[in-house]
C-alpha cells in the first residue's frame, strides 16, 4: 500500500458520494459502493485548541475508500469480465474548502498462475 497526499478532482452524487475522479490527468469511474469513515487528525499540532462542539474538519478527517476503473479512451466499453482490475483508493475531503486528496493506493493481490 502506498501513502500519498496528492490532489484529485472528484465528482460527487447529489447524496455526496464520489462517482468519478480525475487523477494525474486521467479519468476514473467509481465501480463499487464507496465506504466512508472519519479518522482523528493531529489537530493539536496545527491549532492551539479545537472549538467546543467541533468535529468534522477540525478534529476528524473524512475518508472515503473507493474502487475505480479507468475510463476507456474513445472505445466501446468493455464487456463483463473485461478491462482493468479495479483500483482501491483512500481519499480525504477537506470539509471547509471541499478539496480532495489521494491518501492511499491499495495493492491489488493477483493469484499466481502455474
Amino acid at each position: 500500500m502506498g501513502m500519498f497526499s496528492e490532489s484529485v478532482d472528484v465528482v460527487c452524487s447529489a447524496a455526496g458520494q464520489p462517482e468519478s475522479l480525475t487523477w494525474s490527468g486521467k479519468p476514473y469511474l467509481v465501480c463499487a459502493e464507496p465506504v466512508r469513515w472519519y479518522e482523528r487528525r493531529q489537530w493539536w499540532a496545527e491549532d492551539t485548541r479545537a472549538p467546543l462542539g467541533s468535529g468534522p474538519g477540525v478534529v476528524d478527517h473524512e475518508i472515503w475508500r473507493v474502487q475505480v476503473q479507468p475510463v476507456p479512451a474513445a472505445s466501446p466499453p468493455p464487456g463483463p469480465g473485461e478491462g482493468a482490475e479495479p483500483l482501491t483508493l483512500d481519499l480525504t475531503r477537506h470539509i471547509r474548502s471541499g478539496r480532495w486528496r489521494l491518501l492511499r493506493i491499495h495493492d491489488v493481490l493477483r493469484p499466481k498462475t502455474a
